[in-house]
C-alpha cells in the first residue's frame, strides 16, 4: 500500500509540475507532454482503482472475521490487521451487538444460526446428567446421560454447543 501511496504521490506531482511548467524540456513537444500526462492520469486511475479494490476485499474479508470468529480476533490473525483495521473490526463489532440488542425486547443473537436448518427438529444424545430442560414451548425434558430425544433445533443449539448434547444423527 506504501508503494502504491508513493507512486501515486510520484505520479501526481508529475502531472502538476508539468501543468505549471508547461515550456519545461524543450526537447519535447507539447503533444508529447500531453500525451505523457495524460498516460500519468491513466495510471493515477488503474492504481487508485486498485487499492480501492483491495481495501474493499480486506474489509469484506475482516467482516466474515467477526461473523467466523465473534468479537475476539486469534492473535495470529490479530497481529497480521492494521491498527485502522482492527479499528475497523472493533467498530463493525460495536454496531453489530447495538443492531442485535435493538431488535425485540432482549435482543436477538445473529450468530446463533448462520445457516438454515434442514429440519426442525433434530435427534440428539445426552453426554451429561443435565436435569429437567425446558423447550420455548413449555415442554419439559429430563436429559439424562446416553438418553435420546427429538428437540427443536433452536433449543438444544445451545446446550449442544456446551456440550452437553451432541447430534445424534447429523
Amino acid at each position: 500500500m506504501r508503494q502504491c501511496i508513493d507512486t501515486l504521490n510520484r505520479l501526481y506531482d508529475q502531472n502538476a509540475r508539468s501543468l505549471m511548467d508547461p515550456t519545461g524540456d524543450p526537447t519535447i513537444s507539447p503533444e508529447q507532454i500531453t500525451t505523457q500526462r495524460e498516460q500519468r492520469t491513466a495510471a493515477i486511475i488503474y492504481i487508485w482503482r486498485c487499492t480501492t479494490a483491495y481495501i474493499h476485499e480486506r474489509a469484506c474479508r475482516i467482516r466474515s472475521l467477526r461473523w467466523r470468529f465473534g468479537g475476539i480476533l486469534p492473535i495470529s490473525i490479530r497481529n497480521n490487521l492494521s491498527e485502522a483495521e482492527i479499528e475497523f473490526f472493533n467498530s463493525y463489532s460495536s454496531a453489530l451487538a447495538d443492531f442485535q440488542s435493538s431488535l425485540g425486547e432482549s435482543g436477538v443473537n445473529l450468530m446463533a444460526n448462520t445457516e438454515p436448518p434442514k429440519h426442525l427438529f433434530v435427534q440428539v444424545r445426552v453426554k451429561e446428567d443435565y436435569g429437567e430442560f425446558e423447550t420455548n414451548d413449555g415442554n419439559v425434558v429430563i436429559l439424562n446421560k446416553n438418553s435420546l430425544h427429538s428437540l427443536p433445533r433452536q433449543d438444544c443449539e445451545m446446550l449442544i454447543r456446551r456440550g452437553i448434547l451432541e447430534i445424534a444423527n447429523p
